[in-house]
């Protein structure tokens, strides 16, 4: 029996399961036609809003990650986000949308994808609601199966 190829235009076609990882797909903000930073200063905590309240523009920062000293160029707010935001208490929570608090932990953790199960465990929520949530056919804040 010969090996079928799929191709990532029909991995849409495929139903994602709780084992399925996701993630923020950067290219669909790009196809949407939206700007994630936007999106972005909406997840500072309010110290870093009002740090950022005058400042439209945020320089790329190189950033060493500490396990790997793999260098990557990432967001001054993302950077200010997972270094800073995300610490601290109550920043994923149960006071906001499922969709935030899924966006807000891969934020946190630099975009690792995760799957419905491992986001249950992270924010508190049902993974059969998570996924039903980022499977659905909407796509919330760039929130997408991973396409391998």
């Amino acid at each position: 029996m010969s090996e079928v190829k799929v191709s990532p235009k029909h991995l849409r076609l495929v139903k994602p399961t709780l084992d399925t990882p996701f993630h923020i797909n950067h290219g669909w903000w790009e196809r949407a036609g939206r700007d994630m930073r936007v999106e972005l200063r909406a997840h500072l905590c309010p110290e870093h809003r009002a740090v950022y309240a005058d400042h439209f523009d945020t320089e790329v920062i190189d950033w060493v990650d500490p396990r790997t000293a793999e260098v990557t160029r990432v967001d001054g707010l993302q950077h200010v986000i997972r270094e800073h935001c995300s610490r601290q208490p109550g920043y994923i929570s149960d006071q906001v949308s499922l969709v935030d608090a899924v966006f807000r932990v891969f934020l946190a953790n630099g975009n690792v994808p995760l799957s419905p199960r491992e986001l249950a465990d992270v924010i508190g929520r049902s993974a059969e609601i998570i996924l039903r949530t980022l499977s659905g056919r909407g796509t919330y804040k760039g929130l997408r199966p991973v396409v391998e």
